[in-house]
């Protein structure tokens, strides 16, 4: 997606009590990972239920430029890996596109190999900061041999002949830095260790470990967790099911919440505990979440979703939630502009390096369609207004950020009046179904011609 793609502008109405069965698509992380370590793994990696949005499929596509052979057949993705430590190195850069999960892991998975790549993307992954990654790889031995002001993109790294094992404790709570240490540990001989003092989505451990990788977990007596891996060990094909992407479901789930009438079920949705946080707190606000349907599947939890139409209240979220959440503040925030009195949220100043300064377009959303909000540095408070009278009207800059765009499409179906935002083509990033299955859920959104 260029900064000269034309924009293509969607407006949501008030919308009738929303009806019906929805599946979102499969979780992001996950299917990221799937491609990662299936194209890594020795022998065949067979996944069903894969996100099949642009981010995702750039990471299938870098995999494939380092050897490994990826198809879709039917419904099911094969991969036939290279086997750990046998990646080949690429003939052209990484593109990719708008993923920072995908370039931040893949800059961990090849920066310990002696081979040099370069990675690229679109205006708003070239303004995302790299270096919290980039650090703990230049520490192993990898050089960044060329990189945009500030370690940003485009960049080129050039890994050693042989890479050093690392104790490294993240700075901040953040998976894609925590998983990029452990797959550059993957190819470098003894053991590297993660220090995790705040415990962030567990994807990566619980998958690595699941495709043969000798990796172990300690929690010690001030909760801090000490992740171990051995480098240079077999990893071995899996077959996967990818459940359904608890941050997708959070559209559909505050839609019907907020428009009155509503009852629908989301089915299969990742229950992983690092990633409810979104749910506990609609809970605490008020609202009918029930969980049906309770199962294990490929290790991780899931759960079918009955949601309905609730009267919400403002509730204080503690800044420690935010890693269990991360991705759901703007459709939170969509939420607390129909809650009763004030909703605090706090810890948020990782929303300033997303797809976009997320706080930023968050806050000038709300402003923009009438409701009342105060924007901190690492913090949002929203003063709702439960009938949603006088909100609405305006438009939304999205700052081609997916969720700003589905967020404030959520915002329009229980406002008084219409909610337009400016572009809704890199939804596809991360949701392509979810203009479809919102209007078959009976959500009155309608899409504008692209304009220049």
């Amino acid at each position: 997606m260029s900064d000269y793609a034309p924009q293509q502008p969607a407006t949501a109405r008030k919308s009738p009590a929303l009806k019906g069965r929805a599946r979102v698509p499969g979780d992001k992380s996950i299917s990221h990972r799937s491609f990662m370590f299936g194209g890594l793994a020795a022998g065949e990696t067979r996944i069903t239920g894969l996100l099949e949005g642009e981010d995702v499929l750039r990471t299938g596509e870098a995999m494939k430029a380092m050897g490994a052979h990826i198809e879709k057949v039917g419904d099911t993705w094969i991969i036939q890996g290279t086997g750990n430590g046998a990646l080949l190195q690429p003939e052209a850069p990484f593109d990719f596109g708008n993923a920072g999960t995908g370039s931040r892991l893949t800059m961990g998975l090849v920066g310990t190999y002696d081979m040099e790549t370069t990675f690229i993307g679109d205006a708003s992954l070239s303004k995302r900061p790299m270096a919290r990654v980039l650090d703990p790889l230049r520490l192993m031995g990898t050089q960044v041999v060329k990189a945009a002001p500030g370690d940003r993109m485009p960049l080129t790294l050039r890994g050693p002949g042989v890479a050093a094992p690392i104790t490294y404790r993240v700075p901040m709570p953040s998976a894609q830095v925590k998983s990029a240490v452990l797959l550059a540990g993957l190819n470098t001989p003894g053991v590297t260790t993660v220090v995790e003092p705040v415990m962030t989505r567990d994807h990566t451990e619980k998958m690595l470990k699941g495709f043969g990788a000798s990796i172990e977990t300690e929690t010690d007596k001030d909760g801090v967790r000490h992740i171990r891996i051995e480098g240079q060990g077999r990893l071995t094909g899996q077959t996967i099911a990818v459940p359904g992407d608890p941050s997708s479901a959070g559209f559909p789930l505050v839609a019907a919440i907020i428009v009155p009438g509503s009852d629908i079920v989301i089915e299969n949705v990742l229950m992983n505990p690092t990633r409810t946080g979104l749910i506990l707190t609609l809970q605490e606000m008020g609202a009918s979440i029930e969980l049906m349907n309770q199962r294990s599947a490929g290790g991780e939890d899931v759960a079918d979703l009955r949601v309905r139409s609730s009267d919400l209240k403002g509730v204080n979220v503690p800044p420690e939630r935010a890693p269990s959440m991360i991705d759901e503040y703007p459709v939170l925030a969509v939420a607390a502009a129909f809650a009763e009195g004030e909703t605090i949220m706090e810890g948020l100043e990782e929303l300033r390096v997303k797809e976009s300064d997320r706080l930023a377009a968050v806050a000038a959303g709300l402003k923009a369609n009438g409701v009342d909000c105060a924007e901190g540095e690492a913090s949002l408070a929203v003063r709702g207004r439960p009938s949603g009278k006088m909100l609405g009207g305006g438009t939304v800059e999205t700052h081609l950020d997916h969720r700003i765009a589905m967020a404030f499409l959520v915002l329009g179906l229980a406002t008084e009046r219409p909610v337009t935002v400016d572009d809704q083509a890199m939804i596809a990033t991360s949701f392509p179904e979810f203009m479809g299955l919102m209007r078959d859920l009976g959500a009155e959104i309608e899409t504008a011609e692209a304009v220049a």
